[in-house]
């Protein structure tokens, strides 16, 4: 390995950390939303998939303990929802920053 691989090889380390620094920023600016049960429940979430906020609709609030097991089910559908639009979103996002470097193999 001569110097100026080396020097290439730093430079390439240095971008690379660069944009690990743009992807967490990223990631912690981008939100999605997700609903379930007719849009009874609705999470919203960051890329970091940290749940910023769950809105539970007052109707969704039951008298009986079967209405209890199926709000559970729709808050769990849709934080399920948000973290797949939360990993689709990033997708997009990686799939753009990687593509201006010609790497094999990523598009």
């Amino acid at each position: 390995m001569n110097l100026s691989d080396l020097g290439n090889m730093q430079e390439m380390m240095a971008q690379a950390r660069q944009m690990q620094e743009q992807m967490e920023q990223k990631l912690a600016q981008t939100v999605v939303e997700a609903e379930s049960g007719g849009g009874m429940v609705q999470v919203r979430m960051n890329g970091k998939k940290e749940i910023l906020r769950i809105k539970i609709e007052p109707t969704a609030l039951g008298s009986s303990t079967g209405d209890i097991e199926l709000l559970e089910d729709l808050i769990a559908a849709a934080v399920n929802e948000a973290g797949r639009r939360a990993d689709d979103a990033m997708k997009s996002s990686v799939a753009g920053m990687m593509g201006g470097l010609n790497l094999p193999g990523v598009s």
